[in-house]
């Protein structure tokens, strides 16, 4: 810590009697000012770190997009084997049925076939208490098998990349 410097301010020259006393007052003389080294540190950080953001920023930026400026799509899973699900019969309104058979495309890196019982699941939830009229429309009956084939690649978490309808009547 450097040494405590005590001045006195008065209208008074330097060197006159103050009140009337003989003492006089002499002014220390002013000692430079140090710039502080931790100054400079500091912006050397900061200038570190941008220069850090920058340099992730770069690379974030040439791994995720493509030569033509959109992102990167990413590969799609190569197909393996279907797995057959025994068809099911389903309530439909008005008394009528539907008799679905599922059958699962999974994905290649598979090794072991999944319980098939969350597909029929989630087609029972998909399909029953429809109208005979929807359930029989070809538009509507491939936006459900599409909506079913979503819902399979979330329960599966990417086992299962679509679904086929192998057995399809209305009663």
């Amino acid at each position: 810590m450097p040494p405590i410097e005590q001045r006195v301010v008065s209208s008074q020259k330097i060197g006159q009697k103050i009140g009337g006393s003989s003492a006089s007052v002499q002014a220390a003389p002013a000692a430079p000012e140090e710039k502080p080294r931790r100054r400079r540190g500091r912006v050397l950080v900061v200038l570190a770190a941008v220069v850090v953001l920058l340099a992730l920023g770069a690379a974030a930026y040439l791994l995720l997009v493509r030569d033509d400026g959109t992102p990167a799509a990413e590969p799609s899973p190569e197909p393996g084997a279907v797995l057959q699900v025994e068809p099911v019969s389903l309530n439909l309104q008005g008394g009528h049925y539907l008799r679905l058979g599922l059958g699962l495309q999974l994905t290649k890196d598979v090794g072991e076939a999944p319980d098939p019982a969350r597909a029929v699941d989630l087609a029972i939830a998909l399909f029953s208490g429809r109208s005979v009229e929807e359930v029989s429309d070809p538009a509507t009956r491939e936006q459900l098998r599409d909506e079913l084939a979503d819902q399979l690649a979330q329960a599966y978490d990417g086992e299962v990349m679509g679904v086929y309808l192998t057995n399809y009547v209305t009663q």
